[in-house]
């Protein structure tokens, strides 16, 4: 039975590779802080005997006892609200996190996968977006917070490859969505379900026009899987290239849900990204990966939970 560590696995993505590891026969060993995660998001792992909770900081420091397999470095905040209510912390899990997690995997000798983002590439001049676009960041921006976090945990996971021999994977992650998303997560989907769902006016910044991807997190995490698995050291896409603008986005929603809010603009915050949409060429070459979830089956999955968070169901 191999043993895999996940950083920041109470939060949404990190809880549900959490579930998928052990489905596979791992025992896990799961790290947060709880700063963006929540205990909600585990508690029914709390009983499984090859599920172990740590309440940690990656940022300070990382002890596991006994032999591990693999390390998936999960842990920093993910959303604008977030980050830009935590730019240090951000920071600093994204350098000083991603150090002692790499730290750990040379002391252990384990496979190590970093848990990158589409916000590497920033506003993108590219479209779609593919892995050897070297992005476009305003390092000194509001944003760059989180996307510098992640090109220099990118940059040190190479340099831990290439200096110490670890076996490294890098996941590009676009937009995901799913149960365990937060109501205050501040992204698109949780915003609009939200206000949809308790009659408010939906917010769309700027004109709507921008685009986005949207992968469900099930077929996300299993794109992840397969590339721990891989052979593949150099950052690989996992995203649906399935691309829809914010604005029709919201009016989807609406007609998901019965929706009667009214769609209200406000500006566009700073530096955000015009549009997103991932080449997955690589991820289907490589890892024989791509999505079988379509939008109108997760969505739907995604406002049951949702309703049922806000005791609506």
């Amino acid at each position: 039975m191999p043993t895999t560590v996940v950083t920041g696995g109470a939060g949404f993505l990190g809880s549900h590779l959490c579930d998928y590891l052990l489905e596979k026969g791992h025992k896990v060993i799961c790290i947060d802080n709880l700063c963006t995660g929540r205990m909600a998001n585990v508690e029914h792992l709390a009983k499984n005997d090859n599920f172990l909770f740590l309440h940690s900081d990656v940022s300070g420091f990382i002890q596991v006892d006994g032999p591990v397999d693999y390390i998936l470095h999960f842990a920093s905040p993910a959303s604008p609200i977030d980050y830009l209510k935590l730019p240090i912390q951000t920071l600093k899990v994204g350098s000083l996190g991603t150090h002692n997690a790499l730290g750990l995997a040379k002391a252990k000798g384990a496979r190590f996968l970093l848990a990158s983002t589409s916000e590497v590439y920033g506003d993108p001049a590219v479209h779609p977006q593919t892995e050897d676009y070297w992005g476009h960041v305003n390092p000194i921006g509001p944003r760059g917070v989180y996307d510098e976090a992640k090109r220099f945990a990118e940059a040190i996971t190479m340099a831990y490859h290439r200096t110490h021999g670890i076996e490294t994977r890098i996941v590009r992650i676009f937009n995901t969505y799913g149960p365990r998303m937060r109501i205050d997560d501040g992204r698109a989907l949780p915003s609009f379900l939200s206000q949809m769902l308790k009659g408010e006016d939906i917010t769309v910044f700027g004109d709507g026009q921008q685009t986005r991807s949207f992968c469900f997190v099930s077929d996300l995490v299993n794109g992840i899987y397969r590339l721990l698995m891989s052979d593949e050291i150099e950052p690989v896409n996992i995203g649906n290239p399935e691309e829809i603008s914010i604005q029709d986005f919201a009016k989807e929603l609406k007609e998901l849900t019965g929706s009667c809010s009214k769609i209200v603009h406000r500006p566009l915050p700073v530096d955000d990204p015009k549009v997103r949409r991932p080449d997955i060429t690589k991820a289907k070459a490589c890892l024989g990966w791509e999505p079988v979830v379509s939008r109108r089956e997760g969505l739907t999955k995604t406002i049951a939970y949702f309703r049922g968070e806000l005791g609506l169901s």
